[in-house]
């Protein structure tokens, strides 16, 4: 291993960070590329926070996401049964070179275009219901059902019981401290309707995703039957949840930056451009899922021993100046094609072509919709989600 230098010790208040995560990061990222932290588990992790650092991490085959590479007492990150953990945020190759290949056919660029009428449809309707009231919170009526029905319709979930998987969602990525069992009923909720949804596409197969892979699974052997459930579990949960804060944050994003926001309205044909910048700007994921290196490693010249938790601070590398000039301006005329908001190397977001058209039509349609569309609220009586592992809005209320 190559001479390296000791990591800072370095104590994160979780309370400050989710109150203004881009100034700790910054702190962070110019006192050093790499610090020794507390995990909000009060396990021990290191937090890697320059962008350069952060990019070449994400794709070192090194860096393990199967959490059997952990040493014990580290930092893990969200727990799950074993019929929700075999999904591609625990796998390296083959495993997870064999399961993506299984599903990426249902997310390809050609297959996703032919959605754009649907998610406009869809869309469209979201708003004809909110039209009449002249106000309404944007992340409850209009960027949380849509990715749900965008995402289900593909999978084939029945729209009776879309409000209940948003609930069990919200209780695994935002977990109340005061009512800890609330997270584990989620999950019990999540694999019993799991089970009944795949029995339910055994019987009766239809022209869905779901149904495919059931196939897959029952016809080819080509998965078991935890990796089936838990793909399944994946699909919806990324599909929402990731996509429900890209949408929302964005909106804010635009609705504070009033003179780029008249750039989108006088021209709409720029907003799939945008996307881009708007999710380097604020994106819904701060860190990327938790790495453990399966050798001795040196990172940003910080010597990271086999076994420990890594965590790779997308929020800290998407305003690294060394990489984004004037990183904390947003900026509709930047070139933001490097930002890591959806990964990068073999675990690039398998939905992101989803996630990229769905945030497009969205603020469309919104900004279409409502050309008198403003916040309703100052935007620092705004709350955010009391999460580490999302970035997101627990409402966003407008006036139209």
């Amino acid at each position: 291993m190559a001479p390296t230098t000791p990591a800072q010790q370095t104590a994160v208040d979780p309370a400050e960070l989710l109150a203004d995560p881009y100034a700790v990061y910054a702190r962070l990222r110019e006192a050093g590329p790499v610090h020794r932290i507390t995990g909000t588990d009060g396990l021990p992790a290191w937090l890697v926070t320059r962008y350069d650092d952060v990019r070449q991490a994400l794709a070192d085959p090194r860096l393990a996401l199967d959490k059997r590479r952990a040493k014990p007492g580290g930092y893990h990150g969200l727990a799950l049964p074993p019929a929700l953990d075999a999904n591609l945020l625990n796998m390296d190759p083959p495993d997870h070179t064999r399961i993506r290949r299984l599903v990426v056919k249902a997310f390809t660029p050609r297959r996703i275009a032919l959605l754009r009428e649907p998610v406009r449809e869809a869309a469209d309707a979201l708003l004809d219901a909110i039209a009449p009231l002249g106000r309404a919170d944007l992340i409850a009526a209009y960027a949380g059902p849509l990715p749900i029905t965008v995402i289900c319709d593909l999978l084939g979930v029945a729209e009776s019981d879309r409000p209940d998987f948003r609930v069990w969602t919200d209780a695994l990525v935002a977990p109340d401290p005061a009512r800890p069992q609330r997270a584990k009923d989620a999950v019990r909720s999540l694999l019993g309707y799991l089970a009944g949804l795949l029995a339910s596409k055994r019987a009766d197969p239809a022209d869905d995703l779901l149904s495919d892979l059931v196939a897959v699974r029952d016809e080819e052997d080509r998965l078991s039957e935890d990796e089936l459930m838990s793909l399944a579990f994946l699909v919806l949960f990324a599909g929402y949840e990731n996509t429900v804060h890209l949408i929302g944050n964005a909106a804010l994003t635009l609705l504070t930056h009033p003179d780029q926001l008249a750039e989108v309205r006088a021209e709409p044909g720029r907003l799939g451009d945008a996307v881009g910048e708007l999710a380097r700007y604020d994106g819904p994921v701060p860190l990327a899922i938790r790495r453990f290196p399966t050798e001795d490693i040196t990172v940003g010249g910080v010597g990271i021993p086999a076994g420990e938790t890594v965590l790779l601070s997308l929020a800290a590398a998407h305003r690294d100046p060394r990489r984004f000039a004037d990183p904390d301006r947003f900026d509709l005329g930047r070139d933001a094609s490097g930002h890591l908001a959806l990964g990068h190397g073999i675990h690039y977001c398998l939905g992101a072509p989803l996630a990229r058209l769905e945030t497009e039509i969205a603020l469309a349609a919104l900004l279409e919709r409502f050309p008198r569309l403003a916040l309703d609220v100052a935007p620092d009586a705004l709350r955010w989600r009391p999460s580490m592992r999302s970035r997101g809005l627990r409402e966003l209320p407008v006036r139209y």
